[in-house]
C-alpha cells in the first residue's frame, strides 16, 4: 500500500520547515537538466551542480529546470534559499505524500499534483508527486525519479512548434499541467478496456481470480479519484487567481485544462458505478450456479429416493416377504424402479425443470 500510506512519523517532534524525504528511497542520483528559450533562441543542457542553475534566475528569457530526485534535501535547500522559496514549502516538496494544492505567494505560485502512468509490466497505476513552482520568468519542477509525461513539451520547445515558445512562464505551467491531466486519460482508457473484457467474463463464467480483478480495480478507482478531486480545485484556484503571473491569454488555457479535470473525474465516478454493478453481477452470478448445481442434485435426489426405497425394502432379508422365491421378483423390482425413473424424468421435463 505504498502509494497510499506514506510514513509521516519521521518527522515527529521537528519543528516546521525541516527538509525531511518521505517516499520512497531511491538510489538514483538526482538528475537537473535546464531548458532556456525564448522565441528566437534556445538551450538545453544538464548539469551536474544545482548551483550551475542560479544565474537562469534573473534572465529576461523563460527558463525550466526540472530536479528528477528529491531524496537528496541539500539540493532542494540550496535552491530553495536562492530562489527565495519559503521553508514549508521546500517541507512539502520533499514530502511526497502532499495532497494535490496550490498556493499563491506573490512572487510565486506553488502547485502540487500527481503524474499517473500504466506500468504495463506489473498491470497497475504507478504514481509520482510532481512539485511546479512557477516564477515571474521561470518554472522549476520537482519530480520523484526520472521519467515523465512531459516530453512532447520538450519537444515543442527545441522545434520552436505552438506557442511555448512565444510565450511566457505561465504557459509552460499551463503545459506541465496540461500532460499530467492527458496523462489520467491514458490510464482511464486502459481500465475501461479491463473493465470491457471483465464484463464478459463475469457474466459467462465467473471465477474467483475475477473477483479479485474486481476488487483491485475498485482500489486503483479510489486511489485516482484520491488524486483527480484536489487537482479540480488546485486549477479552478489558478483560473481565478488574481495574480500578475498568470496572464489573461493563459487563463483561457487553464480553463481547458479544468473542463478535462471534470471529464476525468465523471469517468471515475462512472467506473466505480460499473465496478460496483460488475460485483454484483459477480455475486449473482455465482448464485445462479449454485442454484442450478442444486436443482441438477435435487433432480438426482427426487429420481434416486423411491427407486432407494423400494431396494432397502426387499433388501431386508426376511424370510416371510411377498415374492421373495419368485423367479422373476428380481426383474420386476428393477422393471418397476426403472418406470418410476422414467416417468419423474418426464413429469420434471413437462414442469420445465429439466
Amino acid at each position: 500500500m505504498p502509494k497510499f500510506i506514506k510514513k509521516r512519523s519521521k518527522k515527529r517532534g521537528l519543528p516546521p520547515g525541516t527538509l525531511v524525504h518521505i517516499g520512497e528511497k531511491s538510489a538514483e542520483k538526482v538528475k537537473i537538466t535546464v531548458i532556456d528559450y525564448d522565441e528566437k533562441e534556445f538551450q538545453e543542457k544538464e548539469v551536474g551542480k544545482i548551483e550551475e542553475c542560479f544565474p537562469f534566475k534573473d534572465t529576461p528569457t523563460v527558463t525550466w529546470i526540472n530536479i528528477d530526485g528529491v531524496h537528496e534535501t541539500e539540493i532542494i535547500e540550496k535552491i530553495g534559499k536562492h530562489f527565495n522559496v519559503h521553508p514549508l514549502i521546500l517541507e512539502d516538496i520533499v514530502n511526497t505524500g502532499q495532497r494535490p494544492k496550490m498556493e499563491d505567494f506573490e512572487k510565486y505560485i506553488f502547485i502540487v499534483l500527481k503524474m499517473l502512468y500504466y506500468d504495463e509490466h506489473e498491470s497497475e497505476i504507478k504514481i509520482e508527486q510532481v512539485s511546479v513552482i512557477l516564477g515571474n520568468n521561470f518554472v522549476i519542477s520537482f519530480q520523484e525519479k526520472i521519467g515523465d509525461v512531459f516530453d512532447s513539451i520538450r519537444e515543442r520547445i527545441r522545434k520552436g512548434k505552438g506557442r511555448v515558445r512565444k510565450t511566457g512562464a505561465d504557459y509552460l505551467a499551463y503545459s506541465l499541467l496540461d500532460a499530467v491531466v492527458d496523462g489520467y486519460f491514458t490510464i482511464l482508457e486502459k481500465i475501461g478496456e479491463k473493465i470491457e473484457s471483465l464484463e464478459d467474463i463475469v457474466v459467462a463464467e465467473p471465477t474467483p481470480e475475477s473477483l479479485s480483478t474486481i476488487h483491485n480495480l475498485k482500489r486503483e478507482m479510489i486511489f485516482l479519484r484520491k488524486s483527480v478531486w484536489p487537482l479540480r480545485e488546485v486549477v479552478n484556484s489558478l483560473t481565478r487567481a488574481e495574480s500578475v503571473l498568470i496572464k489573461k491569454s493563459t487563463a483561457v488555457y487553464l480553463r481547458d485544462v479544468y473542463d478535462h479535470t471534470i471529464q476525468v473525474i465523471d469517468t471515475v465516478e462512472t467506473y466505480r458505478d460499473m465496478l460496483s454493478g460488475l460485483h454484483d453481477t459477480y455475486l449473482s452470478s455465482i448464485s445462479n450456479r449454485m442454484n442450478e448445481i442444486m436443482k441438477v442434485l435435487t433432480i438426482f435426489a427426487a429420481i434416486f429416493i423411491p427407486l432407494t426405497f423400494i431396494a432397502g425394502v426387499y433388501g431386508m432379508n426376511f424370510h416371510y416377504m411377498p415374492e421373495l422365491n419368485w423367479q422373476w421378483g428380481y426383474f420386476g423390482a428393477l422393471a418397476i424402479m426403472v418406470g418410476i425413473g422414467v416417468s419423474l424424468v418426464i413429469y420434471f421435463k413437462k414442469k420445465g425443470w429439466l
